[in-house]
C-alpha cells in the first residue's frame, strides 16, 4: 500500500521518493527504525521528525546534498497527559486509545512511559533543536486529519515550530483518519497537491 500511495506522489513532481523497509517493533525499538532512515534519508510520520532533527547535527557533513525541509504527514506523537482528540477518538476504528498505548508500549525503550524523547514531542532535549531548523532555512509541512486521535498533537506541533520561528505550513484536513490516503485514492491525490504546492 506504500508502493502504490509513494508511486503517484513520484509521478507528480520531480523528486525521488524513498520508502524504507525499516526495523519494526518489537524484535527492534525505535533508534533501530531511526537508524534505518537516516541511512536512507526517508522522510515519513513521526520518523520523519526524528530522522529531520538528527539530520540537523550532520546537515553540513552531506554536501552537495542539502536539506531544504521536511515533509510530515500523520506525525504520530503521545504522552502520558491525554490530548483531547486522544480522549474524543478513544474509539476510533482505525487507531483506538488503546492500539495507540499498545505501538508506544512496543515501540518505546523497555521500563520507559509516553512522556520519552521520543514520544512526547515537548522534551527538551528535541525542542531545542527545532530553532537550528530555521537557522538553516528549512520549511516544515505538517499535514493530517481530524479524525486522527493525534491530531491535537499535530497541531501542537505547529505551535511549537511556530515558537521557534521555523517556516512552517499547516494542512488539516477536516475529513479523514489516520493513514486514510492509503486507501483513499481522492484523499492521497489532495494530499499529493499539498506536497507539489509545498516542494514547489
Amino acid at each position: 500500500m506504500f508502493h502504490h500511495f509513494c508511486a503517484p506522489m513520484s509521478a507528480a513532481f520531480p523528486a525521488v521518493v524513498t520508502s524504507v523497509k525499516y526495523h519494526l517493533a518489537p524484535e527492534h525499538h525505535f533508534t533501530t527504525t531511526y537508524d534505518d532512515t537516516v541511512e536512507a534519508l526517508d522522510v515519513r510520520a513521526t520518523i520523519a521528525y526524528f530522522m529531520g532533527l538528527r539530520a540537523i547535527d550532520m546537515a553540513r557533513d552531506l554536501e552537495p546534498l542539502k536539506i531544504r525541509g521536511l515533509i510530515l504527514c500523520q506525525v504520530f506523537f503521545g504522552g502520558t497527559q491525554r490530548c483531547e482528540s486522544e480522549i474524543r477518538l478513544k474509539d476510533d476504528e482505525v487507531v483506538p486509545l488503546c492500539v495507540i498505548d499498545m505501538f508506544w508500549e512496543l515501540a518505546l525503550p523497555v521500563g520507559v512511559n509516553r512522556d520519552h524523547e521520543y514520544c512526547n514531542l515537548r522534551v527538551e532535549k528535541w525542542v531545542g533543536k527545532l530553532g537550528m531548523m530555521k537557522e538553516l532555512g528549512w520549511r516544515v509541512l505538517v499535514s493530517g486529519n481530524d479524525g486522527d486521535p493525534v491530531i491535537d498533537r499535530e497541531k501542537d506541533l505547529v505551535v511549537l515550530l511556530e515558537e521557534k520561528g521555523v517556516d512552517v505550513v499547516s494542512d488539516f484536513d477536516i475529513d479523514g483518519c489516520h493513514g486514510v490516503e492509503y486507501a483513499d485514492e481522492s484523499k492521497a491525490n489532495q494530499l499529493i497537491l499539498v506536497v507539489k504546492r509545498f516542494v514547489s
